[in-house]
């Protein structure tokens, strides 16, 4: 049995006892009529239920236990959901894309894809195996390249590029680096600690893409969105914070904990007239500062 039958089965697990729990006679014969309809093997014994257990454990952070009394399996109470969500879309996507038939003329796929991801697997390897690394780095605002020796403590995702979040060699703090600025990677059998003090969500929890100030605190900010675009951000919410104040036909006025950088910023310059800053009056002066730089272009 292939690796990617397995991979497709176990999803398949999952989102049969996110329905209901499950005995595992009825997993397996959930899976026979997969089979059929997908053109794949997917029937299991109890052996290898256990180790798809196991595996969906290990991959997605998802446990499957039994009832002992009502003889049915069913999912513990997922701790990040979102996060088994996002893997689980990701397959999903990846999946339907690797499909033989050519689906070109049913899905457009932008024809410009971030690079660097051929990398992803080695410095997940890296980050759980606590290696350091080396590769060559060149910022998009320098023409030279640079060797780094850095200790890898994770990856973040932001509008389809990826990063890796590093302390260098000779660094204090944690830096950012673009997947896609890295060359020559190259795994040591070198190992670090990671210190106990360092928690990847608390680092990321008020920023809004890749930036993390060292130098200043989250602030408050409310937004008022006109009610058209309003939909859209309480279907994608800007940030995890959001709080929605408001929601009537004049306006979606959300109130949101972020670090003020670059990226909020350039995030809240795309909407346009469509959203006015009501707070802090340093946010608003700096949106209209870069409006008035943008208006003396014509």
């Amino acid at each position: 049995m292939s690796r990617k039958e397995a991979i497709i089965r176990q999803k398949h697990i999952i989102n049969k006892l996110r329905r209901k729990p499950s005995s595992f006679n009825e997993i397996a014969t959930y899976l026979e009529r997969q089979s059929v309809l997908e053109d794949y093997d997917f029937t299991i014994s109890t052996r290898t239920f256990k180790r798809d257990t196991e595996d969906i454990l290990s991959l997605y952070s998802i446990e499957i236990k039994y009832n002992f009394t009502d003889k049915v399996y069913f999912i513990e109470d997922e701790g990040n959901p979102t996060k088994s969500d996002r893997l689980l879309e990701a397959f999903d996507t990846l999946y339907v894309l690797n499909m033989t038939e050519d689906l070109s003329k049913y899905i457009h796929l932008e024809p410009i894809r971030p690079k660097g991801t051929d990398n992803l697997y080695g410095l997940i390897h890296a980050i759980k195996n606590r290696l350091q690394i080396k590769f060559k780095y060149e910022k998009y605002w320098e023409d030279t390249i640079t060797n780094r020796l850095v200790e890898p403590y994770c990856l973040k995702e932001f509008k389809n590029r990826w990063y890796l979040i590093a302390k260098d060699s000779n660094g204090k703090y944690p830096k950012t680096f673009a997947l896609d600025r890295m060359t020559d990677l190259e795994i040591t059998n070198i190992r670090f600690s990671i210190p106990a003090s360092f928690d990847m969500h608390e680092l990321f929890r008020y920023c809004y893409g890749i930036i993390t100030p060292t130098d200043q605190q989250p602030e408050e900010v409310i937004l008022s969105f006109d009610p058209d675009q309003g939909k859209y951000i309480k279907s994608l919410p800007l940030h995890e914070t959001q709080e929605i104040l408001e929601d009537n036909d004049d306006e979606l006025r959300i109130k949101l904990k972020v670090y003020i950088t670059h990226d909020f910023i350039m995030e809240l310059l795309s909407y346009s007239n469509n959203v006015k800053v009501l707070q802090p009056k340093s946010l608003t002066n700096r949106l209209m500062a870069e409006y008035e730089n943008a208006w003396k272009q014509y």
